[in-house]
């Protein structure tokens, strides 16, 4: 029988959520599978029709793309205002998080659109994301409604990268998208959204004609069209079996397929589930594998016949589950129904003997639940008997246990028998079988099931031999014993069977408690871990412990680069993992070694740990045998889960010390230079005005040089300091940017104009096309970089310098190079940071800031740069600026 009681657990748990849902805002997502399906518009929409409704809405931030309908619409609704946040010399207009929280303490029950979840905010702002915003708008009970795309997805991103060719760099943890109160699906079909493309209704002409030709192609609109309505699907199954669960809905409800196969302790159980499975395969369906112990289970090699079909089954793509039940059927049906599955695979074997009054396994489910179709494959019994494979040896200590057990049983039905011999003048000769039922209670709880049958039949041969008139024979005089006989022999075969299988089920229970016992003690321990070497030390216990194996934990540098991680051992290891092995375990993010089909000739089993944001190492456990079972397998991934996620944390410790420590000295760094270069620019200026006036005034030759020298260091001195403080105030945000439509060929020829003298003697090349486009560039500020660059490219290069410019995509590469010894191979990147230098100890001057400047400069244009070594011999440094659409009258 099936109990159907509610769980006071679940019960007060529901309670729990509900009052926390109760103080939390609501999350609406408008979900679509790309841009211009009308999220935005169909948010609007909704919110004009909650507004006549009466309840408060307001826009925290829309964005619009242009398109005339969604402007319409959003011009009636109240606007947030935006906060405005300097960065790399540009005003940002941003989502202001405080005026929303103040608007919704001031209207309790409104709802606050918030669209683009995917958002990266200005650097500044209190949250990284748009989507943290959005949560604390919620904890703070603001209804959020928001917009959000099937790429921007943290567990689809590659995908859709795979399908479209183009990365996504913006995306929002799929718990987000989980945990949202209400997802209302946008959907256009593809050709509909193109044709709204072709019309401009979803980007400007130049971006839709772009789009057209790359993003938007039929085929990665189809299957962005099925990614969203899937990942759609799977949410609102998800959603539909909580209901369930909540409502304790007793029947399964068929509106996804999904098997289950009812796993059995006979040698043809494999049967069952390869056909399960190749069901599973071609219908496109979940399934799950399961197999209940019960009073009647088979002993120790039954299990370990389990074991094995279970693994098969996990090998093929099934979530196994072993269950300890009273009843078979009715723990099949609870399981069923829990996880909604609505078709049940089991085996039926032809002429299969069962105990006289117990329905056969396909008969209880029929009547448990008439909802859930059966299927049954056959599995006849001779073929099982004949197909059934030998007795390994590692199985003979079983043996010998089982012969102990027969040995025992014989032994406690003489003693008994002796026993009661003597007390047969006390007592009468039924109450004897009360002794016997008691030695075959004995047997079953020490040996198992098969010696307490054999004690049953002794126990009953003896009492007929020995007690039943006439005595010392088998012959009944009173027929009256036969009816004695046959039930102390069902009884003594009932209780015995039952001992034995609460026995295993004890022990069974106590194993798990055991185990979730350890694992508590696990991450407790690792909660404490402050170094990596504690987390593998915390490992070896906990595996030594639980499977009596060595371990090792293999892990890169914390601060090594992803893609080029080189796994090493933590810390003091008790076994000598295979170091390739598990580098390609570790590369792939897949188990390999002992026990799986990679690299099964290794002595150790290496898994991964995978943790939330990526692969932290790999866990290299000592080989057991050819396979692990299946409930040892998920123990030994638990364990690799939480020493990943240990792993990590300890990762985002340092380097959020790091960041810490990197943020205090930027601080002091730049109050320093900002300090010292004003304190030194006037007696610097007073310095050069002093060594010009000494020129001009009638010297001694030699005096004139002594002059001409402190001209000279008095210059270079009141260049380094000037470098100091652009460097300060570009790190300030404090320098805006005056950006107009020039041609290059002006800047680079007031930079030359600005460095004639110190390239005086110098080759220099300039090859600037005619048809260069315009650029939208502060003149000066790109000079200063220009004048770096060709400042640097004198110093460390005798040869001749070349400037040369072309048009690149939508970017403008601008390069200057020179002949020299060229960059320390693998520093290029590191050369733009502040102070850092191409020779570590040089007689040329400087102290590294000038392409520090230059990197912040172009950076605040929007471009990029970067420098490498030609291959001829020489160094070029190409800056990347970015191009635009200027203004008619410019244009002609």
């Amino acid at each position: 029988m099936v109990d159907s009681r509610p769980d006071p657990d679940a019960l007060l748990a529901r309670v729990q959520r509900d009052e926390a849902a109760a103080r939390r805002g609501r999350l609406k997502i408008f979900f679509g599978a790309n841009a211009g399906v009308g999220k935005t518009f169909a948010m609007l929409a909704a919110a004009h029709s909650v507004l006549k409704h009466g309840r408060a809405v307001a826009v925290g931030v829309v964005e619009t793309h242009g398109r005339a309908d969604t402007e319409a619409i959003a011009r009636d609704l109240v606007r947030l205002p935006l906060k405005a946040v300097a960065h790399r010399g540009q005003t940002l207009r941003e989502f202001d998080l405080d005026a929303a929280l103040a608007w919704g303490r001031g209207l309790p029950g409104g709802v606050l659109l918030l669209d683009e979840l995917a958002h990266t905010n200005a650097p500044g702002s209190r949250h990284a994301k748009r989507w943290q915003d959005a949560q604390e708008l919620c904890e703070a009970g603001v209804e959020v409604w928001t917009t959000l795309n099937v790429q921007h997805l943290e567990s689809l991103n590659d995908v859709v990268g795979g399908i479209t060719g183009i990365r996504v760099w913006e995306t929002v943890p799929d718990r987000v998208f989980d945990e949202a109160d209400e997802v209302v699906v946008v959907d256009l079909p593809p050709d509909e959204l193109l044709q709204r493309l072709k019309e401009g209704k979803v980007y400007l002409p130049a971006q839709a004609e772009r789009a057209a030709s790359h993003f938007f192609r039929k085929g990665n609109l189809l299957a962005l069209r099925e990614l969203a309505l899937r990942r759609t699907a799977d949410r609102v199954d998800e959603e539909m079996q909580a209901y369930r669960r909540e409502q304790g809905a007793a029947a399964v409800w068929p509106n996804r397929e999904s098997l289950l196969a009812c796993v059995g302790a006979g040698a043809a159980s494999d049967k069952v589930v390869r056909s399960a499975a190749r069901l599973a395969q071609q219908l496109g369906l979940d399934w799950h594998a399961v197999h209940v112990e019960t009073a009647w289970s088979l002993g120790d090699a039954g299990r370990q016949r389990v074991q094995r079909t279970l693994a098969l089954a996990q090998s093929l793509g099934a979530r196994t589950a072993v269950l300890s039940a009273p009843e078979a059927a009715a723990a099949l049906v609870g399981y069923a129904r829990e996880h909604n599955l609505a078709r049940l695979v089991v085996g039926r074997r032809e002429r299969a003997w069962r105990w006289p009054g117990r329905p056969a396994l396909t008969e209880s489910l029929s009547r448990l639940a008439g909802e859930i179709d059966v299927l049954q494959v056959a599995l006849p019994t001779a073929e099982a008997r004949d197909r059934e494979p030998a007795v390994p040896p590692a199985q003979g200590l079983l043996a010998r246990q089982a012969l102990r057990g027969y040995v025992a049983a014989t032994v406690g039905v003489a003693l008994t028998t002796v026993l009661a011999e003597g007390l047969l003048r006390f007592i009468a000769p039924t109450n004897i079988a009360m002794l016997y039922l008691l030695v075959v209670v004995g047997v079953a709880l020490w040996f198992g099931r098969a010696p307490a049958a054999v004690a049953a039949l002794l126990s009953v041969a003896a009492f007929d031999f020995v007690f039943v008139e006439p005595r010392w024979s088998f012959v009944v005089g009173d027929a009256q014993y036969l009816v004695t006989f046959a039930v102390l022999l069902l009884v003594g075969l009932v209780i015995g069977q039952l001992a034995a299988g609460l026995q295993a089920q004890a022990q069974a229970a106590q194993e798990r408690e055991r185990r979730v016992r350890g694992l508590y003690a696990m991450s407790r321990d690792l909660g404490a871990a402050l170094v990596p070497e504690q987390v593998a030390e915390i490992a070896a216990r906990f595996l030594r412990a639980e499977f009596g194996v060595a371990s090792a934990v293999l892990a890169p540098p914390l601060a090594a680069p992803p893609g080029r991680e080189v796994l090493a051992v933590l810390g003091p290891a008790s076994v000598a993992p295979d170091l390739g092995v598990a580098q390609w375990a570790f590369d792939h993010g897949q188990p390999a070694g002992q026990g799986t089909d990679t690299l099964p000739g290794s002595a150790c089993l290496m898994l991964p740990l995978k943790a939330p944001m990526r692969l932290r190492g790999v866990l290299a456990v000592q080989g057991r045998g050819p396979r692990w079972s299946p409930e040892e397998r998920e123990l030994l991934d638990t364990c690799a889960a939480l020493l990943a996620i240990s792993l990590e944390r300890i990762h985002y410790i340092d380097v959020a010390q790091q960041s810490t420590l990197q943020i205090e000295s930027e601080r002091l760094r730049n109050s320093l230079l900002t300090a010292i270069s004003h304190d030194l620019r006037t007696p610097l200026a007073a310095l050069v005005g002093l060594a010009d006036a000494l020129q001009l005034t009638p010297l001694q030759p030699q005096q004139a040089e002594v002059a001409g020298a402190m001209r000279r260091s008095a210059l270079r001195m009141s260049a380094l300091v000037a470098n100091l403080l652009d460097m300060a105030r570009l790190q300030s945000g404090a320098v805006q940017l005056n950006r107009q439509w020039l041609p290059l060929q002006e800047v680079v020829g007031s930079a030359l104009a600005s460095v004639e003298e110190t390239l005086a003697g110098r080759d220099v090349t300039v090859a600037l096309p005619a048809d260069l486009p315009l650029v939208q560039l502060d003149a000066v500020l790109i000079e200063r970089v220009l004048v770096n660059l060709l400042e640097n490219a004198a110093k460390y290069a005798p040869g001749p310098i070349r400037i040369a410019a072309r048009v690149a995509g939508r970017h403008l590469e601008l390069d200057v190079a020179d002949q020299g010894p060229g960059f320390p191979a693998g520093r290029e990147a590191q050369l733009f940071e502040k102070f850092e230098r191409g020779d570590r100890e040089s007689a040329t001057p400087g102290v590294g800031l000038g392409l520090a400047i230059c990197k912040a400069i172009v950076e605040a244009h929007g471009g990029r740069i970067s420098a490498h070594n030609l291959p001829a011999g020489g160094a070029c440094v190409r800056v990347e600026l970015p191009l635009g659409q200027p203004p008619q009258e410019l244009a002609v």
